[in-house]
């Protein structure tokens, strides 16, 4: 897999969104069933950066959400987006990196980074704009 990542397209949030350092951001890693063992040991790798992420959920080995193959999310903020990038990169494998707004569509699909291939999201299961049931979970939990 390539380790493109892809710039985030223009949208209301993005100005604000991309330049906080405290701004929220999830990672959502994808993983294959031969990928899982990578997929594990980058999410091992995470655990131990304490100073930038704030929290790793579990390994989800089936659909969650909008996410229709395996995956786990990563919490941060934007100060630390470039390392986790440079870590999700260096893995090979694929994951949706976004801003943490108040529009979970948006999040997902305009101001969204995809390092890899990405993979067809159910947006049918997004909050409507003006609701995000994400930022009320943010450093605590995952689905």
């Amino acid at each position: 897999m390539s380790g493109r990542l892809a710039a985030p397209a223009a949208g209301p949030y993005r100005a604000l969104a991309m330049t906080e350092p405290d701004a929220p951001y999830h990672a959502h890693v994808y993983y294959l069933p031969e990928q899982r063992a990578a997929a594990a040991a980058l999410r091992d790798g995470f655990l131990r950066m304490t100073g930038e992420i704030l929290f790793v959920g579990r390994m989800t080995d089936g659909k969650a959400g909008p996410h229709p193959i395996p995956q786990y999310e990563i919490h941060f903020a934007g100060r630390s987006l470039a390392a986790v990038v440079a870590a999700i990169a260096a893995s090979g494998l694929r994951a949706l990196v976004h801003p943490l707004t108040d529009d979970d569509l948006a999040d997902h699909t305009s101001l969204a980074q995809w390092i890899g291939e990405p993979v067809e999201l159910d947006l049918a299961t997004l909050d409507p704009p003006g609701r995000n049931q994400g930022v009320a979970r943010f450093g605590r939990s995952d689905f």
